[in-house]
């Protein structure tokens, strides 16, 4: 329980009573009225207030939370109606306990509201999960102010709860949402098509200016009341396949996220948008050695297998070994297909070998290699030097970022394809580039 401004300004007078029986005794008297008034008013404040036994509150959220992305939370606050609490709208302050290691804004770990009696008052909040795992969030704490605004009570409501961080789907569900209203460029994924190219129907959808007149569909056009186009596949069920490096260089960080993470997400989000190009895919993890193998599929039961086996990888404390990796993709995997690696270059030791492997790999693949800036290093690239200290970083910096640029460079020398991108843009530039890859038959 936690007394008001209106309260403590009540009992503040009977100071002044107090005060004033200096000069006249009969202020006492005054005064004990006085406070025993204010204490009638108080327990009466209490007595006609809710009790934490009349408060309803449920947490709703995702069965999975989406990691690196923030996720929507909301809690419903609901005040009984009952013949003993006779009161109007009740300002309620909410404060809930999340897992320690999720981001959450600091305005929002207290959540404040009016609840009517009888209704429901939806606080909302979000959180961001830098990490995949199993989770649990707390109790939650509430407050409300009493009908006399007196008082403000207090409860701890039971509402412990594990949930589980999974690979990212909120951009999978946008994807799948703005598919389905023909506005993916609202989400800033590029439509890239060949012009005459392909004959399997996919789709109909509006005219655009720079449309081919014999795709117009004279027959949905006249039923609708404005042109419509009709789209064509170029083709279909091409092989797909993800090489996630899981070794010690994709464990380091951009800011609160691995690497390693944000190739998982862009991974399964590739993983959503191949199943509806028709497209089979894929995925491979490795460290020192093979992790998991999940050969080619299409379909949506493989973007589950996909979701689960990508929830479940760790990364390993190790150099990564791309022959290994290699060899035993070579072994399983002869059909020509879209390779995409992902790894890191920066400070790699082993830079030599991925380029060989890479070259190797084009003879009979589409290899891509995917890798991501590292902020850090081009910031330090960048700093001024003042002293010695920052004299030796910079120029560590600087090499860094020159061998890597320089094992890039030798890859497209060789004819294979890469992606080398912020970390917080790799996803939707992953799928630009797998578009344009199918819209130029590439594969």
């Amino acid at each position: 329980m936690q007394l008001t401004t209106r309260s403590l300004i009540l009992l503040s007078v009977t100071a002044l009573f107090l005060a004033a029986a200096t000069w006249a005794a009969w202020f006492l008297w005054i005064a004990l009225i006085w406070l025993v008034g204010v204490g009638a008013l108080l327990l009466a404040d209490w007595s006609l207030s809710p009790a934490p036994k009349d408060w309803q509150l449920q947490r709703r959220h995702d069965d999975r939370l989406s990691l690196a992305v923030w996720n929507p939370i909301t809690v419903d606050v609901q005040l009984q109606r009952s013949a003993r609490i006779r009161s109007g709208p009740l300002q309620v302050w909410l404060r809930d306990d999340p897992p320690s290691t999720f981001g959450i804004a600091d305005e929002a770990r207290i959540l404040a509201g009016t609840v009517t009696p009888g209704e429901i008052t939806i606080l909302r909040y979000s959180l961001y999960p830098p990490r995949r795992g199993d989770y649990a969030f707390g109790d939650l704490h509430l407050r409300w102010q009493s009908v006399l605004g007196l008082l403000r009570r207090q409860a701890t409501i039971p509402a412990s709860e594990p949930v589980k961080v999974y690979p990212n789907l909120v951009d999978v569900k946008k994807f799948d949402l703005l598919l389905r209203k023909n506005k993916l460029s609202d989400m800033g994924v590029r439509r890239v098509r060949q012009r005459g190219a392909g004959t399997e129907f996919e789709r109909l959808r509006e005219y655009q200016p720079d449309d081919e007149y014999r795709r117009i569909n004279w027959k949905a056009t006249a039923r609708r009341g404005v042109p419509i186009t009709m789209e064509y596949e170029t083709e279909r069920s091409q092989n797909i396949i993800a090489l996630l490096d899981v070794g010690r260089l994709m464990r380091s960080p951009v800011g609160d996220v691995a690497k390693m993470d944000y190739a998982i997400n862009a991974v399964l989000l590739l993983a959503y948008v191949a199943g509806q190009k028709g497209d089979r895919i894929g995925v491979m993890t490795f460290a020192d050695e093979v992790e998991q193998w999940l050969a080619p599929r299409t379909g949506k039961a493989q973007f589950h297998r996909m979701l689960e086996l990508l929830y479940k990888v760790q990364g390993q404390p190790v150099e990564s070994d791309y022959s290994r990796a290699f060899a035993y993709l070579a072994a399983r995997q002869n059909r020509r297909s879209l390779l995409l690696v992902f790894t890191d270059l920066t400070g790699s030791v082993l830079n030599e070998t991925l380029v060989a492997q890479m070259l190797r790999l084009r003879r009979t693949h589409l290899p891509l290699l995917v890798t991501m800036r590292d902020p850090t290093v081009e910031a330090l690239a960048r700093r001024p030097v003042e002293d010695t200290i920052a004299l030796y970083r910079r120029t560590v910096a600087e090499t860094l970022l020159a061998e890597r640029e320089l094992v890039l460079e030798q890859l497209r020398n060789g004819g294979v394809l890469t992606l080398d991108v912020p970390a917080d843009e790799l996803s939707l530039s992953l799928i630009n580039r797998y578009l344009e890859i199918k819209a130029r038959e590439m594969i």
